[in-house]
């Protein structure tokens, strides 16, 4: 007898066709699930320190790495000797390096749950010293003015304010800025920051539009950062 070549059926092609669709929108999805977790670990690190920040203040009416009552009266306990702020109500590093300074204060007054320990007032951001983002950028708890505006130029008024750190791709950003804010990188308060806390410095038109201040997905840039205005 001669051999008989047997054809897939109308149900073994639709069977084929359904599987072949699942597998393609598994794909489609995976990117999409990836930038929403990470956009989630984003929020809830910053959800958690801005929380630290104003527990702490509410305790000892103060603002960390500002707060001179940290070696002036020892009320935070294991802080080196000069490991205190001017006192001025600015989180800066005009005599001693205040921002990172907070991450030593925060941790060690209990309101951070990873330790974080200087032992020079100028110490600049380590591992040691100041929490990272998913990305290993180095996140930063300042005032200045270094984030954007609708037209795109620094402001003029400088604001206290808290970095996300960079190493961030634009459209996390934009998940992020979309959850918890207006969608917008210029406006609101949570902006796009060229703050460098990684190997590279973010460039402002590769991460948004300087014309509408729209996130620029469309990119794919991978070095973005913003900050949000506390």
């Amino acid at each position: 007898m001669g051999s008989c070549n047997r054809g897939f059926t109308l149900i073994e092609m639709a069977l084929v066709m359904v599987i072949v669709g699942l597998l393609l929108t598994a794909a489609l999805k995976g990117n999409e699930l990836i930038t929403n977790a990470r956009a989630r670990n984003v929020i809830a690190q910053q959800a958690d320190i801005r929380a630290a920040f104003h527990g702490f203040q509410d305790r000892y009416r103060a603002l960390p790495g500002d707060y001179p009552g940290a070696v002036a009266s020892r009320n935070i306990p294991n802080i080196a000797a000069d490991i205190g702020g001017d006192g001025n109500g600015v989180i800066s590093n005009a005599t001693a390096n205040e921002q990172t300074i907070a991450w030593a204060h925060l941790s060690q007054a209990g309101f951070l749950s990873a330790s974080y320990h200087m032992t020079n007032p100028t110490n600049a951001a380590s591992e040691a010293n100041t929490p990272r983002n998913v990305y290993n950028a180095y996140l930063q708890l300042t005032q200045d003015n270094n984030f954007a505006t609708v037209t795109g130029a620094t402001p003029a008024a400088a604001r206290l304010n808290l970095k996300t750190g960079n190493a961030v791709p634009a459209e996390v950003l934009a998940e992020i800025d979309r959850k918890i804010d207006d969608g917008n990188a210029a406006r609101g308060s949570f902006r796009f920051s060229p703050f460098n806390g990684a190997a590279s410095a973010p460039a402002d038109q590769d991460c948004f539009s300087l014309a509408d201040g729209n996130w620029n997905i469309a990119s794919s840039a991978m070095n973005c950062g913003a900050t949000n205005l506390l």
